[in-house]
């Protein structure tokens, strides 16, 4: 048995000469029924609706057909079922042949007349999707959109985190008579009625001091009289949690915010804890400054304020108030598996966190960070030392 894996793009007048060649030659045709309506005439009226991979698999497999072909909107090698259906038919001896189609991507790059290569490129459809972190890699970003994640929710997201003033691109029902695209801000879009067919093109958002990533310099945070974790130790916080994309982080006594907006760099989402009202007016301030639109603070004590926020993958504790136990409870709750760094200048604080860690079965490591600067003193140069600081790093094994 052939089954040929056929992309329609937007449909048959996107059709290439060589899918439009095995469509007429399959003895049945599968797929998606707004699919098997899309089809060009002449084929077999041998067609049988199904969505699903294992319902697509029983009809192509108990068919007795020698050549089957499998419809798919855009192209089958773009956020399409194709891979699955070909894994699951190679399962059972079928062989496929996969037939390139004129994608979403493809139809919205030609209508506004630019390249796409530099895009990223995402899925929301029928998924979870924050827009935020994606839009803020320096690059135009396409979400296909659908289900619960339409174009207008993305934008709400994304308004909702700052970036309402996001120039974005809404195409609909691209290479259809229904076709049209809507160009506006994030917020303005997020205001509108938008096909269920619609791909998104968004962004980048703003960044600055992008060139740094997440080694941000000391002077380029707004400080007041709030300490700050200067950025020799912010460099050894991150060594030591190295966070990835997809990470979810927790900054726990916010300060600042430097450590919590150097983790936004590197994370997808950072939720940041600080008791102080003026230090979350700077952590406001320096969110907007730098940029770290992925980050979200909360003003109010830990371990009460991370009640309910997602389970993270690392987390900083920069200031305990006395409840470091408490505090890594309240972390190995949401997820036991995730990576605890915790910065200490006192003795006590030492070591209530490695007596909380043995307890909780963390297995604590310590790092002591002594850092000294120049400084000009007449003609010379003399060294001042900053503060001792230990790094307490622990994970379960």
């Amino acid at each position: 048995m052939t089954v040929s894996l056929i992309a329609l793009g937007a449909g048959a007048q996107t059709l290439t000469a060589e899918a439009a060649q095995a469509l007429q030659g399959a003895g049945l045709i599968v797929g998606a029924q707004r699919l098997l309506q899309l089809l060009p005439p002449g084929v077999t009226p041998n067609c049988v609706a199904a969505v699903r991979t294992e319902e697509l698999a029983r009809c192509i497999l108990q068919s007795g057909q020698k050549q089957v072909a499998a419809v798919f909107s855009g192209d089958v090698g773009f956020y399409s079922g194709a891979g699955l259906l070909a894994q699951r038919l190679g399962q059972s001896g079928a062989q496929c042949r996969w037939y390139p189609g004129v994608s979403s991507l493809q139809l919205l790059a030609a209508r506004l007349g630019c390249a796409w290569q530099n895009w990223l490129l995402a899925s929301a459809h029928g998924r979870a999707c924050d827009p935020v972190p994606y839009v803020m890699q320096g690059k135009s970003v396409l979400f296909l959109t659908g289900g619960e994640n339409t174009a207008a929710v993305l934008c709400q997201k994304l308004a909702a985190a700052g970036l309402g003033a996001l120039p974005c691109c809404a195409g609909q029902s691209l290479g259809t008579p229904q076709e049209s695209i809507q160009h506006g801000t994030a917020a303005q879009l997020a205001q509108r009625q938008l096909d269920p067919l619609t791909v998104l093109l968004a962004g980048p958002a703003p960044q600055p001091l992008a060139q740094y990533g997440p080694w941000l310099p000391d002077d380029a945070f707004i400080r007041g009289k709030t300490p700050m974790t200067k950025q020799l130790v912010r460099a050894a916080v991150l060594q030591q949690l190295h966070p990835v994309s997809g990470n979810v982080c927790w900054d726990v006594g916010g300060g600042t915010g430097s450590v919590a907006i150097a983790l936004s760099r590197a994370a997808a989402r950072v939720y940041t804890v600080e008791a102080s009202p003026e230090a979350c007016g700077l952590i406001a301030q320096n969110r907007e400054k730098l940029g770290a639109w992925n980050l979200t603070a909360l003003c109010g004590s830990a371990p009460a304020a991370l009640q309910g926020l997602p389970a993270p993958d690392k987390v900083f504790v920069g200031g305990s108030k006395g409840k470091m136990k408490e505090i890594l409870e309240t972390v190995l709750a949401a997820n036991p598996a995730a990576r605890v760094c915790v910065s200490a200048v006192t003795l006590e604080t030492l070591g209530a966190a490695c007596a909380a860690m043995q307890q909780l079965g963390l297995q604590p490591t310590v790092s002591q960070i002594a850092v000294s600067d120049a400084r000009a003193v007449g003609g010379l140069h003399m060294m001042t030392a900053q503060n001792p600081v230990w790094l307490i790093t622990g994970q379960k094994a």
